[in-house]
């Protein structure tokens, strides 16, 4: 991953959000687009863009392998957690499949169903 000077500081502190963020192929680089790296907090005016895009070093293959997986519909490539190894960032990257809109339908039924079920719960155990 290609970083700015404070980026680094920032990102051993923790600072980092990949909660809506995604990978995306241009012009052969692959680019790690609206990761949040919170601006380092002892930094100065030289500070950083929090939400710029990075690019990602890989080699040209799996750029193309990456490329071509991520071609097909309804597929993305998402960054699943940053780390460091020997001193340098990297992004651990998958190939996510969005969800259907009945899958969603199914899921939030679901988390309906719980809520009801510990609402009953609450209420039982006071009325005891």
């Amino acid at each position: 991953m290609v970083l700015q000077g404070t980026e680094v500081k920032s990102l051993r502190d923790g600072k980092a959000n990949l909660q809506e963020a995604y990978c995306t192929v241009s012009r052969g680089e692959m680019l790690l687009m609206q990761c949040h790296i919170a601006p380092y907090t002892h930094g100065n005016r030289a500070n950083h863009d929090p939400i710029r895009p990075r690019k990602l070093l890989l080699h040209k293959r799996e750029i193309q392998r990456l490329e071509k997986a991520a071609a097909q519909k309804g597929y993305t490539l998402i960054p699943l957690k940053i780390y460091f190894k020997k001193g340098r960032a990297k992004v651990e990257i998958g190939l996510g499949k969005g969800k259907k809109l009945y899958d969603k339908r199914a899921d939030i039924a679901e988390r309906e169903m719980k809520r009801k079920m510990n609402r009953a719960d609450v209420h039982r155990l006071r009325d005891e």
